[in-house]
């Protein structure tokens, strides 16, 4: 398999931090959608990234159909959504931390590749920002070990990690994650694992 993306991005890693966890082999080109995004554009013509490419030549062109592919290659008990009632629950908060991602992206392409941004459109992102990350650090507070379900990471944990390492590194004067003391804790603790750090990527603005 062909991971294709940067691992700045926050959707990108999550996807190759799970193929990692699973112990599944894959290539990985790290392309930019601005400095490459012809060459993403003849695998994937959304030319956005995560894009992956698997063994029989097929393109999967997001992360969450790239996710659903990689759960199927590994047995049920090893794969990162909780069972049961739980699994919803993990779902929702990976959600959560990725829609704070999406937001995070927009509010930086509008300030930063407009000439002219929406103020309207940079609050309403960055109002959905603080409110996303209140509810995350209410999540992580009331958690009762180090991971966010079941004794064991999953989804939810890559997610929130991954969307918070993108969105603090993207708007440094935004979001200060000392500031979400439970966030923060939960955030350094995975940070600080070998697969963490060897996956990771400073963030890189596009120019």
């Amino acid at each position: 398999m062909i991971l294709i993306g940067q691992y700045d991005s926050s959707f990108v890693r999550r996807v190759a931090l799970a193929l990692r966890i699973y112990g599944l082999p894959f290539e990985h080109r790290p392309w930019s959608v601005f400095g490459d995004g012809e060459r993403i554009r003849e695998l994937n013509p959304l030319m956005r990234v995560p894009t992956m490419v698997l063994d029989d030549g097929f393109v999967l062109v997001d992360s969450v159909t790239i996710l659903d592919h990689i759960d199927g290659l590994v047995p049920e008990s090893r794969r990162l959504w909780p069972q049961g009632e739980k699994r919803r629950h993990a779902m929702k908060v990976a959600a959560l931390a990725t829609g704070l991602a999406d937001k995070a992206v927009s509010l930086f392409y509008e300030m930063r590749l407009h000439e002219y941004g929406s103020e309207i459109w940079s609050k309403r992102c960055a109002s959905q920002i603080g409110s996303t990350l209140a509810a995350l650090e209410d999540i992580c507070a009331a958690k009762t070990g180090e991971f966010l379900f079941e004794g064991r990471i999953t989804h939810a944990d890559v997610a929130v990690v991954c969307a918070m390492r993108h969105a603090a590194e993207s708007h440094p004067d935004l979001l200060k994650l000392d500031d979400y003391a439970a966030l923060a804790t939960h955030c350094r603790h995975f940070e600080a694992q070998v697969a963490f750090q060897e996956i990771s990527q400073p963030f890189i603005p596009p120019s």
